[in-house]
């Protein structure tokens, strides 16, 4: 339902789900590349996080498979991660990668971050690494998230910054902007994001 500016969220996010199934092929051909650069993210995320060998784990936003696939070994058998994703080619990636690397203990789920229909007061840690900005509703995501956890327990996010402060993005997008000898994009206000113009034009070679 369209909301009092006339942002459809429903819309909004179809269209997540949409593009994200479309380079999920690609984010499987290139993440070991790009899992180099977010190593150093995750390993923070699961320190400030607090994650100890028996914990519950909820991973929002999990893609092809992480911070939930670290998560999983440091819980180890004892522990439980929950792994959350809109898009459902994403997470047939991730399903493999666990599987490749002997991980039982994840479980998997396609869903709507917004509507996540789970136990509250399950979880010792939720964890959300480069997700947070695509939601369109924020405040009442991390309600909902904030129910999720025990008493004392923790959320730790990670979330894009402007591009000149992410060589990840702005270098890529450079790239292509001359290659295609292209003007640099316009300023856009802040609010829910769609997958950058780089990851639907490199992630789909």
């Amino acid at each position: 339902m369209a909301n009092t500016q006339g942002f459809d969220s429903d819309a909004y996010k179809a269209g997540q789900q949409r593009d994200w199934n479309t380079v999920a092929g690609g984010w499987q051909r290139w993440w070991p590349v790009l899992e180099v650069g977010a190593k150093h993210v995750t390993d923070r995320m699961l320190e400030l996080a607090d994650i100890k060998p028996g914990d519950r784990v909820l991973d929002i936003a999990t893609g092809i498979g992480e911070p939930s696939l670290s998560a999983a070994r440091r819980v180890g058998s004892g522990g439980r991660v929950v792994a959350v994703d809109q898009s459902g080619e994403m997470l047939k990636i991730a399903m493999e990668r666990a599987r490749e690397q002997g991980l039982t203990n994840v479980d998997f789920k396609e869903s709507d971050t917004e509507k996540l229909d789970l136990p509250h007061y399950t979880f010792n840690s939720v964890l959300c690494r480069w997700g947070l900005m695509f939601l369109p509703n924020l405040v009442d995501a991390l309600g909902r998230m904030q129910r999720l956890l025990v008493p004392g327990g923790k959320l730790a996010g990670a979330v894009w910054s402007a591009p000149d402060r992410v060589p990840s993005i702005s270098l890529a997008m450079q790239v292509v902007r001359e290659a295609l000898q292209a003007s640099p994009p316009p300023a856009r206000p802040a609010g829910p994001r769609a997958p950058p113009a780089w990851q639907r034009t490199l992630l789909k070679v």
